[in-house]
């Protein structure tokens, strides 16, 4: 789910939300007790610069996943993301749910249709609904853009720089929503 504002135990103010990463490949190399990290590879790169240049910290954000697997098929070398289907989404609810009660965001960015659906509620839609703000019972407001492999796999380079800055102007809306929440 991708930009979720609030301050949590340790002094995080701000972090999205989205479906499930993917995960490294070999989990010894991540330290004993930690989590696995969210928004990795491509689509977190894109994340990390969009962003900065909305003017939102990736350390002061705080960074989950609606769904906690990754599900995948082989293609070729590759392995492509599936949509969870509703019965994952609803499994992994309670975590998601667990979570938002210890963070308490003032604001949240949901990225993607998997976390806007499982937020925001069925009817939403990111295409429609993206930077304009829902009443929530988990924030004091929310708002849905775009996953970030959206914009990757966008048709050609003059759609992706299009998309790429629209998304860049939904984080600035929630940016613009955190500070005058006085967060």
């Amino acid at each position: 789910m991708p930009a979720l504002a609030g301050r949590d135990p340790d002094g995080v103010r701000r972090g999205p939300k989205g479906r499930a990463g993917r995960p490294r490949r070999r989990a010894a190399r991540r330290p004993r007790g930690s989590r696995p990290a969210t928004f990795v590879g491509p689509a977190g790169r894109l994340l990390d610069e969009a962003l900065e240049e909305a003017g939102i910290e990736r350390r002061d954000a705080y960074l989950t996943n609606a769904v906690k697997h990754f599900k995948w098929t082989p293609r070729g070398t590759r392995r492509i993301h599936q949509r969870p289907n509703a019965s994952e989404v609803a499994a992994c609810r309670p975590w998601l749910e667990g979570e938002l009660q210890v963070v308490k965001p003032s604001v949240l960015v949901c990225l993607g249709a998997v976390a806007a659906q499982t937020l925001l509620g069925r009817s939403a839609r990111v295409t429609r609904d993206r930077g304009r703000p829902f009443e929530t019972e988990v924030a004091a407001v929310a708002f849905a853009t775009v996953h970030p492999s959206s914009i990757l796999r966008a048709p050609d380079a003059t759609s992706r720089k299009r998309e790429r800055a629209q998304f860049v102007d939904d984080l600035r809306v929630a940016a613009a929503a955190l500070a005058n929440a006085g967060a």
